[in-house]
């Protein structure tokens, strides 16, 4: 049923960064395996009631996620942030205006910057600035917080897919 062919399995063997990096990308690309082959109304169902995810909502906040912590907070490019504002902070999951091939393509495009951004990077041990306190942040730090987010994330996304057509799957 799921479509693995771009979903390598990361290396046994392999240095940190091309490690992290691996398991980040098998996780990004297990998002999109799960949210292939839905419909419209599947994709922006809340299929777990009480709560309000769906995978159009994932997508979207993981969108923001990767400009949050790599383009704005490690790289400190100065951007608007998606699917955010202090007046309307859940947006990403509560307003699915707009066509999920859109979010999909926002959501591959910032993890395409977020792959070059590492590439550029000169080590794990390169620091940016956490907004919310001005203190340094490591590379390092921020590819294990976007792993256990995706992580996170990828368990919600296996339960409303199993809730959608009963989907299950690796």
């Amino acid at each position: 049923m799921w479509a693995d062919a771009n979903r390598a399995d990361p290396p046994g063997v392999a240095g940190e960064r091309e490690t992290l990096t691996a398991f980040l990308d098998w996780h990004r690309e297990t998002l999109a395996v799960k949210c292939a082959d839905l419909t419209a109304e599947q994709l922006n169902e809340r299929a777990v009631p009480p709560s309000g995810l769906s995978l159009h909502g994932l997508v979207r906040h993981l969108a923001g996620v990767e400009r949050w912590w790599l383009r704005i907070q490690f790289a400190g490019e100065q951007l608007p942030l998606l699917h955010y504002s202090d007046d309307d902070p859940e947006q990403d999951f509560e307003r699915l205006d707009g066509d999920f091939a859109e979010a999909l393509d926002t959501w591959r495009r910032e993890c395409d910057r977020s792959r070059e951004i590492v590439a550029g990077a000169a080590s794990l041990d390169e620091t940016g600035i956490r907004r919310s306190t001005g203190e340094p942040v490591t590379l390092r730090w921020v590819l294990l917080h976007l792993l256990a987010e995706y992580a996170r994330h990828n368990g919600h996304v296996d339960l409303l897919r199993e809730r959608l057509d009963g989907g299950v799957g690796r």
